[in-house]
């Protein structure tokens, strides 16, 4: 399978919405609002645009179907990667890890030492794939807190 990995562009929206529904089916669960897809979107848009990127089948003008999508951050200290997500029809054949890899590489051109990623512990599939490029589990305790959920608080 031949494709082209480029930033994403506004255009791809409705295409990656729809990968993402597929892909991430805790996207449609009304009880996780800090699982937004169009949120998520046009918040990496407004932070570090360049490392969103897209996979498109081949047609010679990079403007194919979308089949997988890869957003990096790095903060100056620590990488991250999200929203991976490969087209069932495209899996297994390379995507995913031409996505990730491509990650790595713009991340570690910015200076980026360690990339970071989380993986819910119910996708045995995902973290073989992760395991396979190279990933470990990390001795710490990953934490999380919703500030949207937060009540307002005074500081005094």
């Amino acid at each position: 399978m031949s494709v082209t990995i480029r930033a994403f562009s506004e255009t791809d929206t409705e295409a990656v919405l729809a990968l993402w529904l597929q892909a991430f089916p805790e996207y449609n669960d009304a009880s996780r609002p800090h699982r937004n897809p169009r949120l998520s979107i046009a918040n990496k848009l407004g932070v570090q645009p360049e490392l969103f990127f897209v996979a498109v089948l081949d047609g010679g003008d990079g403007d194919g179907a979308l089949v997988g999508t890869a957003m990096a951050g790095y903060d100056g200290h620590r990488g991250w990667l999200y929203s991976v997500a490969i087209a069932p029809e495209a899996r297994r054949r390379g995507v995913g890890t031409r996505l990730v890899r491509h990650a790595e590489c713009a991340l570690a051109a910015m200076g980026c030492l360690k990339l970071n990623l989380q993986v819910l512990d119910d996708k045995p599939e995902v973290l073989a794939f992760y395991d396979r490029l190279g990933y470990r589990a990390d001795a710490v305790v990953s934490l999380g807190k919703r500030l949207a959920a937060q009540e307002s608080e005074t500081v005094d």
